[in-house]
């Protein structure tokens, strides 16, 4: 099955939904940088509320980066979206592994720390780019996403991520955002809050092959929900190319550039998004000099 985003509305326009389901975009990052299960249900919860927040953007040209920085021992997830979305990402400890926690799951909120922030920013055209930061409160990363939306952007939203793994790699992997209109009623407000408890998981619900359709159903308490957009399909790509890191190591300054022909005769660079390999050999980077040069 393809990876989707769909967006719906229910309870007769007052209540918004937003569906994903990204288990192959999450697969495709575990393989390419060869995650542990810990690392691969935290890093796909990230790439999850990326993809979901990046297909709300507008234009082609704009960005989102989310950096998620706590104490625990994951270190820093740093994951980039543009809004159709393709989404990318990069982890400090991608090998990272600890017991399960209490419930006898994977213990993200302590490989993440519930001590740090998470910082989104979004770079949509304007002379500067939105930055909106709040603390952790779990690590867990869904929870401090609905935290984050209620202080950085004043929005009541329900926040549900998951992503199941086994020894196979990724059996399922999605989330949801829902958020009420400003014209929905206590009422509307408490069959959705009660259909979430009820609907259980949402990598469960994605396991159990329900569509995202039935998941908004489930969720909203709603069986008349209405679709605004199926059209959007989540990728992971990294769009790196030899050429931007030439123009990457041109911004070194000549001083530099010089020192890594003289000492070395050639560069490698690896991306830390794909953990592609770029190698440059001297004459390569002499031209590289030139243009240099000429800022």
């Amino acid at each position: 099955m393809k990876d989707q985003i769909i967006k719906f509305l229910a309870h007769k326009g007052k209540i918004s939904v937003v569906c994903a389901s990204t288990t192959n975009l999450v697969e495709e990052a575990r393989k390419l940088h060869d995650l542990s299960p810990l690392a691969t249900a935290a890093m796909g919860r990230v790439l999850t509320i990326t993809a979901l927040i990046g297909s709300e953007m507008k234009n082609k040209t704009d960005k989102l980066t989310i950096q998620i920085k706590g104490n625990g021992p994951i270190g820093k997830i740093v994951a980039v979206s543009d809004n159709q979305p393709h989404v990318k990402a990069c982890i400090t400890n991608p090998h990272v592994d600890l017991p399960l926690n209490e419930f006898q799951k994977l213990d993200v909120g302590g490989a993440v720390g519930n001590q740090g922030f998470i910082n989104v920013i979004k770079d949509i055209g304007l002379k500067e780019p939105y930055i909106g930061i709040s603390p952790l409160t779990s690590g867990e990363i869904a929870e401090d996403f609905a935290n984050y939306f209620q202080t950085s952007e004043q929005k009541q939203t329900a926040v549900a991520l998951g992503v199941l793994v086994d020894k196979n790699g990724v059996r399922s992997s999605g989330g949801y955002i829902i958020s009420p209109m400003p014209d929905a009623t206590d009422e509307e407000i408490s069959i959705v809050e009660k259909s979430i408890f009820e609907a259980g998981a949402m990598s469960r619900m994605l396991d159990e092959k329900l569509t995202l359709k039935e998941i908004a159903q489930k969720i909203t308490g709603d069986k008349d929900v209405q679709v605004i957009d199926a059209s959007i399909e989540p990728k992971y790509e990294c769009g790196c190319s030899k050429e931007k890191f030439a123009d990457s190591l041109a911004t070194l300054g000549k001083k530099q550039l010089k020192e890594i022909i003289e000492e070395d005769e050639k560069a490698e660079i690896i991306c830390q998004f794909c953990n592609k390999k770029y190698e440059f050999n001297k004459e390569e980077l002499e031209e590289i000099l030139k243009n240099a040069q000429k800022e």
